[in-house]
C-alpha cells in the first residue's frame, strides 16, 4: 500500500512539475544594443511572476502557466513595452530578445495643413512601409508551409503568383527586384530549388525555428539597402538557450524532418549556439504537386561566442542543397512544374555565412 501511495505522489508531482514552463531572455536599449540592468520584467496574466534584468541585462521567469502569455516589460526613462503572443510550454524555454525605446518629453502638437494630393493613394494601407515579423507567425500562418515568404504575401500591397513559388510581388514589382539580408549581409535567394537572378522558389530553405524578429520592407528603404527595388527581407538568427542544453525533432510536410539543437556554448563568456538540420520528405507523402520526387535538405547554425575583451563576436551560416529529376514519360498533363514531352533535371545548392 505504502509503495503505491508513493507511486501516485511522484505521479502527481511529475505531472504538477510539466504544468510550467519559463520565458528568458535579454533586455538591451534599442539604439545602442547595450544591455539596460534594472529593468522590471512582469507576466500579466499572473500575478507576482516578475523578475529584475541583470547587469547584462538577463532576466528569468520561472513557474510560468502553459500557454500563450503576456510580458511587460519597464524601466524608467523608457517606454513600455508588451510582447504578446508568447508560446509557453514545458520543457522547452523561451528565448526572448527585447530592445527597449528611450522615453522623451511630449510636446504641444502642430497641426500641419494642405490642399488635396491626388499623387498620394486615399487607402492608408498603401502608405505602410516596414513590417517586423516573427517565427511563430511564420509556423502559424495557414498554408505557410513555415516559409517566410508565404507569410509577407499576406501583408498589405504584397502579392504571389501562385501556389506553386513563393516569389514576392510587392505593388507590382519584379519578384527579382526583392533583396535577402541574413544577419545585415546581401544573399542570394534562400530557397531550394532557386534559379539564378530569382528570389523565389517551390520550397524555402530558411528555417523559422531558429530566426529572431526579422523585418520585412515594402518602400522608402533606409540607406544601408542597397539593389533593392520590390521589397527587402532583413532576417537574422537567434541565440541559443545559454544555461542548458536543448533538443528538438520534429516532423511537417514541407519542411520534412527536422533535429534542432541549442545550448550554452563558453559558458564563461556568457556564449551559447543553436542548430538545426532539415530533410525533405513531401516527395515520399505525395504532396509535392508533381509525379517527381524532390530531394532537398538544409542546415542553418548560429555560434555566439559570448563576451571578450575585442567585442562580441558570432558565427552564423546557412547550406542548402536540392536537386530533382524530370522524366517526361512519368508526367502527366496536370503537373505543375513539368511538361510530358521533355525530361529535365534540376539542381540547386545555396550557402551564406558570415562572422
Amino acid at each position: 500500500m505504502k509503495k503505491i501511495v508513493t507511486l501516485i505522489l511522484c505521479l502527481s508531482s511529475i505531472i504538477a512539475f510539466s504544468q510550467t514552463g519559463i520565458i528568458k531572455g535579454r533586455v538591451i536599449d534599442k539604439q545602442s544594443e547595450k544591455p539596460v540592468a534594472g529593468a522590471s520584467v512582469e507576466l500579466l496574466s499572473t500575478a507576482g511572476i516578475s523578475a529584475i534584468t541583470n547587469a547584462d541585462g538577463n532576466f528569468k521567469l520561472s513557474n510560468v502557466p502553459l500557454g500563450r502569455q503576456v510580458v511587460r516589460i519597464t524601466f524608467v526613462g523608457y517606454e513600455n513595452i508588451s510582447i504578446p503572443d508568447i508560446d509557453v510550454t514545458s520543457g522547452k524555454d523561451n528565448i526572448l530578445t527585447v530592445a527597449i525605446a528611450e522615453k522623451f518629453n511630449s510636446l504641444e502638437a502642430v497641426v500641419v495643413k494642405s490642399g488635396t494630393n491626388k499623387a498620394k493613394s486615399i487607402n492608408k494601407m498603401a502608405a505602410v512601409s516596414v513590417r517586423q515579423f516573427s517565427a511563430e507567425e511564420a509556423n502559424r500562418y495557414a498554408g505557410g508551409r513555415s516559409d517566410v515568404s508565404r507569410l509577407a504575401s499576406n501583408f498589405a500591397g504584397v502579392a504571389t503568383a501562385d501556389d506553386s513559388r513563393n516569389d514576392i510581388v510587392v505593388r507590382g514589382n519584379s519578384p527579382s527586384g526583392l533583396l535577402w539580408r541574413l544577419e545585415g549581409i546581401p544573399v542570394p535567394s534562400p530557397n531550394h530549388f532557386a534559379t539564378l537572378g530569382t528570389t523565389g522558389s517551390p520550397v524555402s530553405a530558411l528555417n523559422p525555428n531558429i530566426l529572431a524578429n526579422s523585418d520585412f520592407i515594402t518602400s522608402a528603404f533606409p540607406a544601408e539597402y542597397g539593389n533593392a527595388i520590390g521589397g527587402v527581407f532583413d532576417v537574422g538568427f537567434r541565440k541559443g538557450n545559454t544555461e542548458k542544453y536543448e533538443y528538438t525533432l520534429g516532423l511537417a510536410a514541407f519542411p520534412g524532418v527536422e533535429f534542432m539543437a541549442e545550448g550554452p556554448f563558453m559558458k564563461k563568456k556568457g556564449g551559447s549556439f543553436v542548430a538545426a538540420v532539415r530533410y525533405g520528405v513531401v516527395g515520399l507523402l505525395g504532396l509535392a504537386g508533381t509525379a517527381a520526387v524532390p530531394n532537398y535538405n538544409d542546415v542553418s547554425f548560429n555560434i555566439d561566442f559570448g563576451k571578450s575583451k575585442l567585442g562580441n563576436f558570432s558565427l552564423f551560416g546557412i547550406f542548402g542543397s536540392s536537386n530533382i529529376e524530370f522524366i517526361g514519360k512519368d508526367i502527366d498533363s496536370t503537373d505543375l512544374f513539368a511538361a510530358k514531352d521533355e525530361d529535365a533535371k534540376a539542381t540547386s545548392d545555396f550557402s551564406a555565412f558570415g562572422l
